[in-house]
């Protein structure tokens, strides 16, 4: 799979068809090109076929390497659209004399001269419409905006409306300036978001620095990060402290306090302090890497609405057409005093304001530029259909641990019984844990400060889903929950304990219980109260036990909670919840969780302390581990939706305006032209105000 920019892709008709044709290629195993990129997304070994194909279908269109001196080029309006610009300026500096002379002789029958003025302008301005109209006939593709120019446009020379011929193709080729000139400020914009890589890292080889490509450096090299230079990678530091820019990831605005030991994300800026970071990740599996990756391959997951406009454009033209046709035809056959060239022209105005170019290329853009705009607040999108679906959420799920608590479980209580000393269940307590990866056996060893002798330890039995069996020093310890001491028939006087707990037993004696709390993230109950102000109902699920659960459950206001649940479980509740009404959402960031999120509606990942699994299952990633941030997602997605709508309904209302007042005789030509490309250029700028949605 390799990535190409598409140079001069003007039009989001031109990437479908581009992308339609690769598609029937033998060669081709996949294709998707992204309008709003400029970029094309390919699986083949026949690249030279598929260039020969796009020059086939769209002659203007040129695939580069990405990364190349030709896609480096950086230009200046003026320079990326000089020969419109100039064929523009011929068509004004002609078209103006000739309606002047027009006038001078007071609609007298044509001079030669005027024909001159008029047809040289009309084929200098008009040429290259005209031109892909025939190639495009000949390719059987008749149907499309050129072949509505020209038809027009030919239709208004034949009953002697030259000037409003030639202003046609002028103010056409104006409005595609205008409207490239839009796109590329989009792209730019998508360009800027995206261009948060490093260009170069500072590699330490003894005691020198080397400038070297990021993609050259390995896990384990040592790298320096200078204050203003961007992080190349990610890693760990070693040396140094400093503030970092973390916005470009996060979307936040206030610094961060990196210091030695902490993890430093590929992105972020260096403020002040110089860094010594051992690198943790090869260049092509850092943060940011798959933050662009993420952002860029969005665009392939198309939401219905954008489906639904490419769909309707392939049927709406040659409607348009025949319609116009009928209108040509009709009312001077069967209306007394009706005259051919009066509806013929009336029938052309039609054909002039009907061009679909406002849906076609705003929709797609007003997508992209709300998956840009969430990307800039930290909260990345994997496709405009997720988007979507964010806006009919009616249920949020959420995991408790990691997710609305900030997963730091340390010791807050030890409650001995059987005049066991706390010294002594915690210290059989650590010994128990000493094998176990689990967060609750790392709070139980944090809190062990002596040095634990791993030869005292001669077995260890782990019971799924209950606790440790481990033969220490000679004596059984048993350590887990009420499940286990039940299980091993052990006498407790007490089974309902609020929070998570370790109960430890020796040699068949219950000795106590450790009690260990995680705190909720900051953020989280104000998130909750937000989901239901909205009216959006939120449940927790969670594998601790009722009473813990029913003591976060009650912190948080969330009145529908379910505990002591295994992966599977979590997935029979899901599945419960997709019976009701709306769309279901499931907020988690375990590995655990990954068949939950995929089985959710929209599932949304903690992007920055999540796993990889649950970060790459999830529609949506959280880069700050925020609860809060699902609000914000939910606001860009219902305010991407309203932007994209708010274009469908002006567009086709406008047109549909224009439309009957031509048919009336009271628009002309000229006030159709500025209709359609006004309509065009209003709803594209409307797109873009996604992007710098604050």
């Amino acid at each position: 799979m390799k990535k190409y920019k598409l140079k001069n892709l003007d039009c989001a008709s031109c990437a479908a068809k581009i992308e339609d044709g690769l598609l029937k290629l033998e060669d081709v195993k996949f294709v998707n090109v992204n309008f709003a990129t400029g970029s094309i997304t390919l699986d083949t070994e026949n690249i030279e076929k598929v260039r020969r194909k796009i020059k086939d279908l769209e002659p203007d269109v040129e695939m580069i390497e990405e990364g190349s001196e030709k896609d480096k080029v950086k230009q200046s309006i003026f320079s990326e659209n000089r020969n419109t610009i100039l064929t523009a300026s011929i068509g004004i500096l002609l078209i103006i004399p000739g309606i002047i002379y027009q006038d001078l002789l007071h609609n007298t029958p044509y001079h030669f001269a005027e024909y001159l003025l008029f047809v040289t302008a009309y084929l200098i301005v008009g040429w290259k419409v005209i031109v892909l109209a025939g190639k495009n006939i000949i390719k059987g593709q008749v149907f499309n905006e050129h072949f509505l120019m020209t038809v027009a446009t030919i239709g208004a020379f034949a009953i002697d409306e030259m000037p409003e011929a030639v202003a046609v193709m002028l103010f056409y080729i104006i409005g595609e300036l205008f409207q490239d000139i839009a796109v590329n400020r989009s792209r730019r914009s998508v360009k800027a978001l995206l261009e948060i890589k490093s260009d170069y890292a500072n590699l330490k080889v003894g005691d020198e620095l080397k400038e070297v490509s990021p993609e050259e450096i390995k896990p384990g090299d040592i790298i320096v990060v200078k204050p203003g230079e961007k992080v190349p990678l990610d890693g760990i530091v070693t040396e140094g402290s400093s503030f970092v820019d973390t916005s470009a990831l996060t979307g936040e605005s206030v610094p961060r306090k990196i210091k030695k030991s902490e993890e430093i994300l590929a992105g972020m800026i260096n403020q002040s302090g110089l860094l010594t970071i051992e690198v943790t990740k090869p260049a092509g599996e850092s943060s940011v890497s798959k933050i662009l990756e993420m952002v860029e391959n969005a665009a392939s997951k198309k939401a219905k609405t954008e489906k639904f406009i490419t769909t309707f454009a392939k049927y709406y033209t040659p409607f348009v057409v025949f319609g116009a046709l009928l209108i040509a035809v009709l009312p001077p056959l069967f209306i007394s005093g009706a005259t051919f060239d009066e509806w013929i022209y009336r029938a052309l105005v039609v054909l002039v304001i009907s061009c679909p170019c406002a849906l076609v290329i705003s929709i797609p853009l007003g997508y992209f530029g709300g998956i840009g705009g969430a990307s800039k607040r930290g909260i990345l999108v994997k496709g405009s259909n997720f988007l979507d679906a964010l806006t009919q959420i009616k249920t949020v799920v959420f995991d408790k641990t990691g997710t609305l608590t900030k997963g730091e479980f340390k010791i807050s209580e030890i409650v001995p019984a059987n005049n066991f000393s706390k010294e002594t269940i915690l210290e059989y307590a650590a010994y128990a844990e000493y094998n176990s990866n689990h967060p609750i056996a790392k709070s139980v060893l944090e809190a062990y400060t002596s040095e634990i002798d791993n030869t005292k330890i001669s077995e260890v039995d782990e019971i799924s889903g209950h606790g440790i069996k481990a033969i220490i020093n000679g004596k059984e310890i048993l350590a887990g929950n009420d499940k286990l001491l039940h299980k091993e028939n052990i006498k407790h006087d007490k089974c309902d304990v609020g929070g998570t707990v370790v109960h430890i037993v020796i040699d068949k004696k219950y000795a106590g219980y450790i009690v260990i709390s995680d705190t909720l993230k900051e953020d989280a109950a104000d998130a909750i109260k937000l989901l239901h102000n909205k009216g959006i109902k939120t449940v927790m699920l969670t594998g601790d036990n009722k009473y813990a659960a029913e003591n976060y459950a009650e912190k948080l206001g969330i009145k529908e909670y379910y505990y002591e649940l295994l992966p599977e479980g979590k997935v029979e509740h899901i599945e419960k919840l997709l019976n009701n009404n709306g769309k279901v959402a499931f907020v988690g960031d375990g590995i655990n969780d990954a068949p939950v999120l995929a089985r959710a509606d929209v599932g949304i990942a903690m992007g920055a302390l999540g796993s990889d699994a649950a970060i790459e299952t999830a529609d949506v990633v959280l880069m700050t581990d925020s609860p809060a941030k699902i609000i914000e997602a939910v606001d860009v997605a219902k305010k991407t939706r309203r932007i994209v709508w708010q274009n469908i309904i002006f567009a086709l209302g406008v047109k549909g305006v224009f439309i009957v007042l031509g048919i009336f005789g009271i628009a002309s030509m000229w006030e159709a032209v500025f209709g359609d490309m006004g309509v065009a250029l209003i709803a594209i700028l409307n797109a873009t105000r996604i992007m710098n949605n604050r």
